[in-house]
């Protein structure tokens, strides 16, 4: 696909099951970090251990978080737990502390024909070099964006 960044990103189908915010995240990871794409038992297992940390980030930074999670904290936190909760903004967040890199959003501009920059997360704390690209559809799914200048530095999400 054409950017406005006049880079070509190629979309990796994530398939919609609940966790296809946590799959993209993780995907993205493991391109970040130079290892080939995982399979999908193993995008799988990565994105519930991904799901995991991010529920247990929101509890360590609850003083942080708790003001912008939609009703009871903690029914929000349990709820996230389960397989098949959607992701969104704060998940992200929270996943960009978890894997300790920067993570950008991109939706496709039907106006412009190209992929804008939606949001980034991380980018104060980790820099903004070489970030984990994930693309948003509107409509809660989320796939991975791939480019061939993904370099190789290692996430956290294994320590």
């Amino acid at each position: 696909m054409p950017t406005s960044f006049g880079n070509d990103f190629r979309t990796i189908r994530i398939p919609g099951d609940g966790r296809c915010l946590f799959r993209s995240v993780v995907h993205g990871a493991c391109l970040r970090a130079g290892n080939p794409s995982p399979n999908e038992a193993s995008e799988r297992e990565l994105a519930d251990e991904l799901r995991s940390k991010v529920a247990d980030e929101f509890i360590k930074r609850r003083a942080d978080t708790e003001w912008f999670v939609e009703g009871n904290f903690d029914t929000y936190v349990k709820q996230m737990r389960l397989p098949h909760t959607w992701g969104g903004e704060p998940e992200l967040l929270m996943s960009c502390h978890v894997l300790q890199v920067p993570i950008t959003v991109y939706m496709w501009d039907k106006k412009t024909n190209r992929l804008q920059i939606i949001a980034e997360y991380g980018g104060a704390e980790y820099g903004k070099e070489n970030p984990v690209r994930v693309v948003y559809h509107g409509y809660g799914h989320y796939d991975a964006l791939h480019t061939s200048s993904f370099g190789a530095l290692h996430p956290k999400m294994y320590t």
